[in-house]
């Protein structure tokens, strides 16, 4: 049986909740949230975790995303339904399984491709079982952990952006890039890993070891504005949110996820005003300082 104390879920939370942030008030003006990511414009670096099979159906995250001016990331889920959640004219991000099937895959990457997504991804993370190192089943399908030989025919198969799901270090982030993707999406997959590094912790230090010129795409726990402001700080370019869109989604469909991305961006705000903040490539991670007592 687990030790609860490796549940990573919590150890992010932990660690996100020991942040605090310096105020920086005088002479600080108004900011905006807008970004550029791959070459396209976006009201706010909050976008939508990949997501599967919902209640609503990922077509109606999309619309909200959509919305609110946001990027969706979406996950599982045949090409039919990535069809329709592409038909909202969303700017989509694909994240596809490592199934055993590498025909499946090479569709999955080929149909993203012709029908408008802006980006693609493998969260090479799931291919493996939690508890032990045997490949994993995932909804029915077989999962296969990718070599790096067949991660480079994924990456090169499209001439999408190929991201990569679930790095946690320098050195997958660097491997990442070596790969030629476009950026990682720093995740655990929701508490796949027992006792993993947050995410957040280890932002400072991909981003030095990769530069500027790479996506930094921080995935996990995150809440509010506040927790994106944090990440943000800490060197990410975007921040998924994902448990904290549902309820809101349940209830009121694609208007209640736009409602959440966009109190989620005014929260921010408030914080980049708070710190002499103008956007969000110019937050000064000198803000943030970490108080252990209250964790």
């Amino acid at each position: 049986m687990s030790n609860p104390k490796s549940d990573s879920i919590q150890i992010s939370r932990q660690f996100l909740d020991s942040l605090v942030v310096e105020g920086r008030i005088i002479g600080s003006e108004h900011p905006t949230s807008k970004v550029t990511v791959l070459g396209m414009d976006f009201e706010t670096p909050i976008m939508t975790g990949a997501l599967s099979h919902l209640k609503r159906g990922m077509a109606g995250l999309a619309e909200g995303a959509k919305m609110a001016g946001a990027i969706c990331s979406v996950g599982m889920g045949d090409n039919d339904s990535l069809g329709e959640v592409l038909a909202t004219g969303a700017k989509v991000i694909k994240i596809i399984k490592p199934y055993a099937d590498k025909d499946d895959i090479f569709s999955r990457i080929s149909f993203s491709e012709t029908h408008g997504a802006i980006g693609v991804g493998m969260d090479v993370e799931h291919a493996v079982n939690t508890d032990n190192d045997a490949d994993s089943i995932v909804a029915g399908e077989r999962m296969k952990l990718p070599t790096l030989q067949e991660l480079k025919e994924y990456i090169k198969n499209t001439k999408l952006p190929f991201f990569i799901k679930g790095a946690l270090s320098v050195q997958d982030a660097l491997r990442a890039k070596e790969l030629g993707c476009a950026g990682i999406i720093m995740s655990h997959h929701n508490g796949l890993m027992r006792w993993a590094t947050p995410p957040y912790m280890l932002l400072p230090e991909i981003r030095k070891a990769v530069g500027d010129d790479f996506l930094l795409i921080a995935d996990g726990g995150i809440q509010d504005g506040f927790d994106a402001f944090k990440a943000l700080a800490l060197g990410a370019d975007l921040v998924c949110v994902g448990r904290a869109l549902m309820p809101a989604y349940d209830e009121n469909g694609p208007k209640g996820v736009a409602q959440v991305i966009n109190q989620m961006n005014d929260e921010l705000k408030a914080m980049m005003v708070r710190t002499c903040s103008p956007d969000p490539k110019h937050i000064d991670s000198s803000v943030i300082h970490y108080a252990p007592w209250l964790k």
